[in-house]
């Protein structure tokens, strides 16, 4: 016995079967995946170098030059958490003396072993190397995970985007997310000992607690 079905009715069928599955294949694809409590997406801090080469001589730098090296620090803005560096081939103390000096305006201490760079070193010159970190989040926001199937019980792909952007927006030295910070800082340990030596070096108020004097006045 034929059908009274038309052939086409049957080819529709197969083609919004197609796409019903197409469509719910499609939403599979967000699902998430990520069953821990930590984020997909962490800080990457990323350190960047610059270098201006000064002339030295016997006594240190060269005449001018320490004003060249603060106008370099100025114009690079230099702030907490850069790092800067004396490659000097002569190794002469002088020369980090005066780059110190410089650098301590700004509230920087100078590193140890300088970082490598390119290029060669003419006598009578040394290096400054500037050593800048940054912290960002990439692939951040990520709604890459939208989908409302979630039978891993998965955290979403976003999941602490805002938390670590801001993190890495907000730290004063990026490097501390890589290290920690071991100790309190030279500088901020200077200060707080100064302070503390002079509390206990002050003389005490109140003499002792005792009454040096007793009388009354009258009109």
């Amino acid at each position: 016995m034929r059908s009274s079905k038309p052939a086409h009715a049957f080819r529709f069928g197969g083609a919004a079967l197609a796409i019903s599955l197409g469509l719910a294949l499609s939403g599979c694809g967000g699902i998430p995946t990520n069953r821990s409590m930590y984020s997909v997406h962490q800080p990457v801090v990323e350190k960047v170098s610059y270098t201006l080469d000064v002339t030295t001589s016997g006594s240190g730098l060269a005449y001018g030059e320490q004003g060249r090296l603060a106008g370099w620090f100025d114009a690079m803005g230099l702030k907490y958490g850069d790092k800067v560096y004396v490659d000097d081939p002569n190794a002469n103390a002088a020369t980090h003396n005066a780059v110190e000096a410089v650098a301590s305006r700004y509230g920087i201490l100078l590193g140890g072993e300088p970082p490598r760079t390119g290029g060669y070193l003419s006598p009578g010159t040394a290096r400054i190397v500037l050593v800048r970190s940054k912290a960002s989040v990439p692939s951040c926001p990520d709604w890459s995970a939208k989908s409302d199937f979630n039978p891993n019980n998965g955290l979403t792909s976003n999941y602490g985007c805002a938390t670590n952007t801001n993190l890495a927006a907000m730290v004063a030295d990026p490097e501390d997310l890589l290290n920690g910070e071991d100790t309190t800082g030279s500088t901020v340990s200077m200060s707080s000992n100064k302070a503390i030596s002079a509390y206990r070096k002050a003389e005490p108020t109140g003499n002792g607690n005792t009454v040096s004097q007793t009388g009354s006045k009258s009109n």
